[in-house]
């Protein structure tokens, strides 16, 4: 008789523990709710004391709400940035096929750009998230890319931002990753000596890159910005009057148009300054740029009159 109730306990025993769980996360929902986020992580304890023993396919989803809980109050209410991570680690590593895994992965992405910068470890959680097809897989591809942009690795940052475009060619995120992969060629054209092949080479393709997004996204608020940059690589090359006509394009839509000014400004005295002695700089100033110019003080509400003023300064 005493081992049949021996049994029968063993039996039940998965089962209560279960129970006991959910009771522990109820309650701990309960304290968030009611702002008490200190008694909230004792019931999740609690809730994964309960279940310590217990290996069934039930008992792993509600150890993996238990740590995705935890780790959220730790993080989102009580701000322990430190905490959090660890226990979003502990998440990953004891349920890792679970959705709570997924979103930790997430999170704790950012924790450590963010608050640790430890860059690489967030490419790694990220890239791991990839792996599963998640229904956010072109945002987190972006965020992949641009970790590269920040970690100066502009050649992997161009490819990430390339397989982006390929592999989620309908998402949002595609005019994104194309002016981030012009801007990564860029960076790579300004990283090799003024004039050699590199140089070149990595410039005009930049510069490709800008024209692709402006001819597939012409509605795209990136577009004005692609053709500023276009002009800026221009510039970089030495060509400023090709480089001029490109601002006073990216001045009739840019948002900042007085930092096109500028440039266009900046572009203008680099000609001057290489003009002969023996020409009239006036005169090459009308001849160049002076129906530009006046187009770009136009776009930004001056007079025709005020242009022709300001291409004789």
């Amino acid at each position: 008789m005493r081992r049949l109730m021996l049994v029968l306990a063993l039996a039940l025993a998965p089962g209560c523990s279960r129970d006991s769980a959910t009771d522990h996360l109820q309650r701990a929902r309960d304290s968030i709710f009611e702002k008490r986020p200190d008694e909230a992580l004792v019931e999740y304890r609690k809730a994964l004391d309960t279940l310590r023993t217990d290996d069934s396919a039930q008992a792993a989803v509600l150890k993996a709400r238990a740590l995705k809980g935890a780790a959220d109050v730790y993080w989102l209410e009580l701000r322990k940035v430190k905490e959090a991570a660890s226990v979003y680690k502990e998440l990953i590593a004891q349920c890792p096929e679970s959705p709570e895994a997924l979103e930790a992965r997430v999170v704790l992405a950012e924790l450590l750009r963010v608050h640790f910068r430890d860059l690489r470890g967030a490419i790694d959680q990220l890239t791991a998230a990839l792996a599963r097809n998640p229904p956010q897989g072109a945002e987190l591809h972006y965020q992949v890319a641009k970790l590269y942009f920040e970690l100066q690795d502009y050649q992997q940052c161009a490819l990430e931002s390339r397989k982006l475009t390929e592999r989620f060619a309908t998402s949002a995120f595609v005019d994104d990753a194309v002016f981030l992969q012009a801007q990564a060629l860029h960076m790579q054209a300004l990283q090799f000596s003024f004039g050699t092949p590199e140089q070149v080479r990595y410039r005009q393709e930049a510069s490709r890159t800008y024209a692709d997004l402006i001819a597939r996204f012409p509605d795209s608020e990136l577009a004005p910005h692609a053709v500023f940059e276009m002009g800026k690589l221009k510039a970089e090359a030495g060509d400023n009057e090709k480089a001029i006509e490109t601002f006073v394009q990216a001045l009739k839509t840019h948002p900042d148009p007085g930092m096109v000014q500028d440039a266009i400004s900046r572009a203008r005295r680099r000609i001057a300054a290489t003009t002969p002695d023996g020409v009239d700089r006036k005169s090459a100033f009308d001849h160049n740029i002076r129906q530009n110019h006046r187009n770009s003080l136009e776009a930004v509400g001056g007079s025709a009159e005020e242009a022709s003023r300001e291409g004789g300064d």
